[in-house]
């Protein structure tokens, strides 16, 4: 159903939250006349950030006054006039609000569609049968949302209360002229005569008596009412103090470990609508109530009347003020952080965010927001209130930035673009610590006022931490710094503190989140693989999962320390698999055609009760960024006897010549992919279509992946595997035959029976480069020229 046919069917608040998103900015009528249009245009897939996308939705824009106008062309009738001049008007509307900004009518339009899918789907869920079935996150917010609905009733009735106490006090006072009026006539019959004095004085006396104990029991009423409105004041404070404890400390502290989890690959950390419309809900309710007390202190300095009010309404003051400031400080966040490996004189962007921005005003006085880069050091005084305001680890260029307000979305951000590191100072590093280690982060401050100069704030915020690098070859290490703390830092934490060791189970969690956001693929790691990895991270060899639950690995094991026997760190090689899979086996990998985490001998034990011809494919152990073909084949020193051949690991250069189906498309030896699939089912798909024909008496030269001692006549032939994909000719195309040779009389063979591909891949680029030269003598009447 859509979703604009289901928002009309909302009710009470959430029809008023509704109702609220529309205005001259965006009329409701356009939403209604349009809305099929609206809801099939692809709005989500417009980069806000991408000042490239504003010709995108620069057309939008025309789409949506063409689709107007036509809509407006269609009316008829007496109604169908209003009608035909208001779409009119509309349409001449939006095209002179947003022609110059066409990417704020797709801010406005998604945030819109987001909002009303919100409210639809909490209204879906509050009306299914049995509440017990709404998920634990439904019910919290329905709970804030009912807590806001108290605190507006709270707030109202304080509002009552006090407007009543201010018709009292005003009473109050005009009685208490009367009262002064009184004795001042009395005051005046000493200049009668006794006759006409005893006369007026006892009527005098009497009123007098009267007024002076309705003002008593007055005052004291009065003060009652001053005391009750205090209680009523504390008690919406204590509410307010909760419900803004949970949505500061609970809501938006989840949504930024969200957003450092999303770092890692984790899920996106969603939209800040709803927790902006939480924050601007609790800094209008927290300004309404200070407007209050204010007002209250204010009816007490008119007429002071002795008693406790006064410090109790100082004591309400200091509370609401103080529960503003945290909301202000709190609610200046990083919406889109700065890079968290950041190299040097390269280019990068970072959002900041005010989420009560637009409810208090402050963009009318737009703030100026600077970007510094900080020490963990000097992150740590920061949040001791040491004074660092002079100190900065590094120079950013275009570091400042005015923050915008953007009326449709009513959020007030600013958008660093164009920043740069241009230079970096580093402290004295500790130990085996090295620069890819050292954490720094981006602070971002500023000051404005709330309230017409009524408040001063000066408000600061910490990126997460980021490691400088200087050169490509340093970004492995500094991303393991970054996976690490995004994985494993703890709400509260003094900066950047992480543990130096973590659970087994923990780690694995870690990794398998960044396997499956960098090879973009939603087949993560098994529990197979997992053990594969364990038993490489411990040295172990156990396939026992259950043994590794309760092991420890530290940073240092993890990427300080080289594996045994090798020159690299377990995450060295882990970050080697993912780029090659990413940049080459991706489509093999979500087709389950790489087993990959699988050491020799476990290959050999599969594959040896497999028939001739069946190979798996693995990460290679000994090389970074590897991956080797290993399939059972006859022994050639032994009839009768079969083993497990395994080719040199590719590389990302190898695939970077011919790719992996290819490659095995070369080899006819390989015949079923473990377990039992034939090879061309699972890889023809990927195959490069044969080469057209000669162009001008030309052909163009192919290379061929061949493997000497499985390279026959009869296998080349039989299946039209030739060096260039021509009809047969004398002088060029020429069938090779190779022997089977031993594999220790292989100079193509390492020591542990491995081809090495090299020798036949350089044989091959050789004749390429051969087939490129003019060679007239070959060609003399087999082309034109």
């Amino acid at each position: 159903m859509a979703v604009w046919i289901q928002a009309q069917q909302l009710q009470g608040e959430a029809l008023h939250q509704m109702q609220s998103l529309y205005g001259q900015h965006f009329p409701i009528e356009v939403r209604h006349y349009l809305s099929q249009w609206i809801e099939s245009q692809t709005w989500d897939s417009i980069d806000l950030e991408n000042p490239q996308e504003e010709f995108r939705a620069k057309r939008l824009l025309e789409s949506l006054v063409q689709e107007l106008q036509k809509k407006a062309e269609h009316q008829v009738g007496e109604d169908g006039f209003l009608l035909k001049i208001k779409l009119g008007h509309y349409a001449n509307q939006l095209k002179s609000t947003y022609d110059r900004c066409p990417l704020e009518l797709v801010r406005c339009i998604k945030h819109i569609l987001y909002t009303e899918q919100r409210l639809v789907r909490e209204a879906n869920d509050s009306s299914s049968p049995g509440g017990g079935l709404l998920d634990s996150m439904s019910q919290k917010h329905l709970q804030i949302n009912q807590t806001f609905e108290e605190l507006r009733m709270m707030t109202q009735d304080t509002e009552n209360d006090l407007r009543k106490l201010q018709h009292n006090q005003e009473y109050f006072i005009i009685q208490y002229q009367e009262s002064l009026r009184i004795q001042a006539q009395l005051s005046s019959l000493s200049t009668l005569p006794p006759a006409d004095r005893l006369l007026r004085e006892p009527a005098l006396q009497t009123k007098r008596a009267t007024v002076e104990a309705w003002l008593t029991r007055e005052a004291n009423t009065l003060q009652k009412y001053r005391l009750d409105l205090a209680e009523k004041h504390q008690k919406t404070l204590q509410l307010l103090h909760k419900q803004q404890t949970i949505i500061l400390d609970d809501e938006l502290i989840q949504w930024k470990r969200r957003q450092q989890l999303s770092g890692n690959g984790g899920p996106p950390e969603g939209g800040l609508d709803v927790v902006q419309s939480w924050c601007e809900k609790l800094a209008e309710t927290n300004w309404q109530n200070r407007q209050q007390i204010r007002r209250a202190e204010h009816l007490r300095q008119q007429l002071p009347i002795p008693g406790p009010i006064e410090e109790l309404l100082t004591d309400l003051n200091k509370q609401i003020t103080d529960i503003i400031s945290a909301l202000v400080t709190s609610t200046f966040i990083i919406e889109k952080q700065p890079p968290q490996v950041l190299k040097t004189q390269t280019k990068f962007a970072a959002t900041v965010r005010l989420l009560v921005g637009g409810k208090l005003n402050v963009h009318m006085n737009p703030p100026q927001v600077k970007a510094t880069i900080i020490s963990e050091q000097q992150a740590k005084g920061l949040l001791k209130k040491e004074n660092t305001r002079n100190d900065s680890s590094g120079e950013i260029l275009n570091n400042n930035c005015v923050m915008e307000y953007h009326q449709a979305t009513g959020t007030l951000s600013a958008h660093f673009r164009n920043m740069s590191l241009k230079r970096i100072k580093r402290s004295d590093r500790r130990g085996a610590e090295s620069v890819t280690e050292e954490k720094f982060t981006i602070l971002f401050e500023s000051q404005f006022s709330v309230g017409g100069n009524e408040l001063m704030f000066q408000v600061k915020t910490l990126s997460l931490p980021v490691v400088v690098i200087v050169h490509g070859s340093q970004d492995n290490n500094a991303t393991a710094t970054v996976l690490w703390d995004n994985a494993f830092a703890e709400p509260g934490r003094v900066p950047f503190t992480v543990p130096d060791k973590v659970l087994w189970p923990q780690l694995c969690e870690a990794l398998n989140m960044k396997f499956k956001a960098e090879v973009q693929s939603s087949r993560g790691l098994s529990e197979e693989n997992l053990v594969f990895l364990a038993q490489k991270a411990f040295s172990s060899s156990s396939i026992n999962p259950e043994e590794y639950r309760s092991l420890t690995m530290t940073w240092s094991q993890f990427n300080r320390e080289s594996l045994p026997g090798r020159n690299f760190t377990f995450w060295q090689w882990f970050d080697g698999v993912m780029e090659l899979t990413k940049k080459h086996l991706k489509p093999h990998w979500n087709d389950g055609a790489i087993l990959g985490f699988v050491n020799k001998q476990q290959a050999q034990d599969m594959l040896m009760s497999k028939p001739n011809g069946t190979f798996l494919l693995r990460f290679s152990d000994s090389e970074i960024g590897g991956i080797t073909i290993a399939w059972v084949a006859e022994n050639p020193n032994k009839a009768g006897e079969r083993m497990v051949w395994n080719l040199m690991p590719y590389t990302t250069k190898d695939f970077s010549i011919r790719s992996l189906a290819d490659r095995i498309s070369d080899l006819n030896h390989l015949l079923f992919l473990y377990p039992d699939r034939p090879k061309d089912e699972v890889f023809s798909k990927y195959y490069t279509p044969p080469l057209s024909k000669a162009v001008d008496g030309y052909v163009k030269p192919q290379i061929k992946q061949v493997v000497p001692e499985f390279a026959t006549a009869s296998s080349d032939s039989a299946s039209g595997n030739q060096y260039m994909d021509q009809a047969s000719s004398p002088s060029v195309s020429h069938t090779h035959t190779y022997g089977l040779y031993p594999p220790s009389a292989d100079s193509i063979m390492d020591g542990d029976g491995d081809f090495d591909l090299d020798d036949t891949m350089d044989v091959a680029r050789h004749v390429e480069e051969l087939l490129r030269r003019p060679m007239e003598s070959q060609w003399i009447g087999h082309t034109q020229s």
